[in-house]
């Protein structure tokens, strides 16, 4: 996932798979120095590291197109994986690689000038991206205090299993990202690339309205659990069907507010929203925008909490999104990314929490973990961390009459 985000941040940026700067491509806004260090010879290198317990992913790229981008050393993998276990990629696997991650991780974070936080990308089904990753953030948190933490997960899709024990693995992760995190972004595979990128926009480009990480926490979290915003894009156009959308700003706006357009199965219609920050990027003037979001306002179906002021915080940014070549969506004049704090998202995590119950009800596959290293207890602290969470999201949106 973090591989195939470098890829589009290089097109974006004029940046080629060498780290060099395309033909004709001499940028004089250098914000997107923010993710990468430029060395002595001019070559741009992410200031990544990309991790995995097993070699087969990160072998890829050490032999792919991208080979000569990234710094040898921020390409890390062990030798065996975690096996769909949450405590093989916290205790036993991961535990031989946490500090060989974390070196390289102070390395790249010692040529910043002004670290703001991190970015994290993983998932929460499999064994490493849960396991590995609550370890890393958990080591994060102690390391480097209250530097931002902003996780971009990919959460179990509701018919879509890669493993039996997803619901597990899910419950146990959360429970570390409910105390570690500053924001999580829950979202699944699909157009996830073009997401991270109006996400990280206002970091690596000039714009009208940017600002930092931090912001992410200060615009959309109300209280410090609140903080599993719902993501939304629009438009998600297939290359074969561009010419035939006209897409204006008030079309993406609305299409924002679509239950089709959210990256986890939820719909916001059956929760309040408390905040939401629009991203917009390419052809965009605030005029539109304005009358987008009070248009948005007027819809008896969209509801915020009444504790909470309607505002919109808005970002626009005039650099487009740009179309992978080979990739399935095709490039847009204009796009906008919601990023919205709703009870919604409530839904996600009673959904997981049903699967979670009906296979510890009967101990199914615990043995797998305890035999790692887990004990039976951390299943249920987990869980009883998720139920509280869930009742949290449930309280905030009471109006205060009630």
């Amino acid at each position: 996932m973090g591989h195939a985000c470098w890829e589009l941040f290089g097109l974006e940026h004029g940046i080629r798979p060498d780290g060099l700067y395309a033909e004709g491509c001499h940028a004089c806004d250098h914000s997107f120095l923010t993710f990468y260090n430029e060395t002595g010879h001019g070559k741009f290198v992410p200031r990544a590291v990309l991790v995995d317990l097993e070699p087969t992913v990160i072998d890829e790229i050490r032999t792919g197109y991208y080979r000569m981008l990234f710094h040898p050393d921020c390409l890390i993998s062990g030798k065996e994986d975690a096996a769909n276990n949450f405590a093989r990629g916290y205790y036993t696997v991961g535990e031989l690689l946490i500090n060989h991650a974390l070196d390289q991780v102070r390395k790249v974070a010692d040529t910043c000038h002004g670290l703001q936080g991190f970015i994290i990308f993983h998932s929460l089904g499999g064994g490493s991206g849960s396991g590995f990753g609550s370890l890393l953030i958990q080591r994060l948190s102690e390391d480097y205090g209250k530097r931002t933490k902003i996780e971009l997960s990919v959460y179990p899709a509701p018919r879509l299993a890669c493993a039996v024990v997803e619901p597990y693995n899910a419950v146990l992760t959360t429970h570390y990202c409910i105390e570690h995190s500053e924001v999580c972004f829950l979202m699944d595979n699909e157009a996830v690339w073009d997401v991270i990128s109006s996400l990280t926009a206002a970091l690596r480009f000039d714009g009208q309205l940017n600002g930092d990480l931090t912001e992410f926490q200060t615009n959309l979290v109300p209280y410090p659990r609140i903080h599993f915003p719902l993501v939304t894009f629009a438009p998600v156009v297939a290359a074969e069907k561009a010419y035939h959308e006209s897409n204006t700003v008030d079309q993406i706006t609305k299409a924002c507010f679509e239950p089709a357009n959210s990256f986890v199965k939820v719909d916001p219609r059956h929760g309040k929203y408390m905040s939401v920050c629009l991203l917009y990027r390419g052809d965009v003037d605030p005029a539109s925008v304005n009358t987008a979001t009070s248009t948005i306002k007027s819809f008896s179906s969209i509801r915020f909490v009444d504790w909470c002021p309607t505002g919109f915080k808005v970002d626009i940014n005039s650099q487009p999104t740009v179309a992978v070549p080979g990739g399935d969506l095709a490039r847009v004049m204009r796009t906008c990314c919601m990023l919205a704090n709703t009870t919604a998202i409530g839904e996600a995590f009673v959904r997981i929490d049903r699967k979670f119950d009906l296979m510890f009800k009967k101990h199914a596959f615990v043995h797998w973990y305890v035999g790692e290293g887990l004990e039976e207890e951390s299943f249920i602290n987990a869980r009883q961390d998720l139920a509280a969470l869930e009742q949290d999201y449930e309280e905030v949106g009471y109006d205060t009459k009630d």
